[in-house]
């Protein structure tokens, strides 16, 4: 008898998920399939000259992804902040970019969104041998490993409006996003296919080598000179040049473009 009661509450338990999660699955194919209204759409045509530059196929599903994207993300003003539709569509926009055609087309793992109206202030620790140092360090984003976006509203408009420029601040944390979905923050992506792999790292290897060099040599000219803090900064900064300076990246960096190009499943220098 009590086997019995075990087995209906455990079979209840399941059609109650399987419930729940059918509706989650119905609301968030609703959510890409439906477009964005008109005075959003507008928004984005005057803050986001990536969104007017894509073709019109990958411009609606931008949309869903949007869609989806304010559904499922909270925004949190910081410091006094108004957060306004046009400051997340803004974000949103920009950061569906790298989504929007790639197979999954959402960031899991995390839900918050702090925006500054400025640069603002973090701690940052480093060590010098056994001694641990503190210091503020002024900040126009960053990505908690695992936790949410921070965002300055400043260099996050001025980044959208300039797309030719290389710096962008919300490509920039949100690469780090997808750079951590394979577990780690470690430059290293959850590629398409697993036969990338090999290729990646070899390409990718190579591009920093090579771009440490030119940047110790003043001679760089593409990718932003942060990228040289690290190999995650590089893929960083690498994803803001591969959108915004594409066609001198395609030029002067032909193999890391490509590599990019398979990431994103995007071509941006000929756009």
């Amino acid at each position: 008898m009590q086997a019995s009661i075990i087995f209906i509450f455990l079979a209840l338990v399941a059609i109650i998920w399987g419930i729940q999660r059918y509706r989650v699955k119905a609301r968030r194919n609703r959510l890409f399939q439906e477009p964005l209204p008109p005075e959003h759409i507008t928004i984005l045509e005057n803050h986001v000259p990536l969104y007017t530059r894509l073709p019109k196929e990958l411009r609606e599903t931008l949309q869903g992804c949007v869609n989806y994207f304010l559904d499922e993300k909270v925004f949190v003003g910081c410091d006094g902040l108004e957060i306004t539709d046009e400051t997340r569509l803004i974000i949103a926009a920009n950061a569906c970019i790298l989504l929007v055609n790639r197979r999954m087309k959402r960031y899991p793992g995390f839900k918050t969104i702090l925006v500054y109206p400025n640069t603002y202030v973090a701690k940052q620790v480093s060590y010098s041998g056994l001694v641990e140092v503190h210091k503020d360090s002024t900040r126009a984003g960053e990505s908690w490993h695992r936790g949410p976006i921070v965002l300055s509203l400043t260099d996050v408009v001025r980044g959208s409006s300039n797309e030719q420029d290389g710096h962008n601040v919300v490509l920039h944390e949100f690469a780090h996003k997808l750079d951590e979905q394979n577990g780690v923050m470690d430059g290293l992506p959850v590629l398409r296919e697993s036969a990338h792999y090999k290729e990646w790292a070899e390409v990718l290897t190579r591009e920093y080598d090579e771009f440490l060099d030119r940047v110790e040599r003043g001679k760089n000219k593409v990718i932003d000179e942060y990228g040289a803090v690290s190999g995650v900064e590089f893929f960083a900064v690498a994803t803001e040049s591969f959108f915004e300076k594409s066609k001198q990246m395609k030029k002067r960096l032909p193999e890391l473009y490509q590599q990019l190009q398979t990431f994103y499943g995007l071509d941006p220098a000929n756009w």
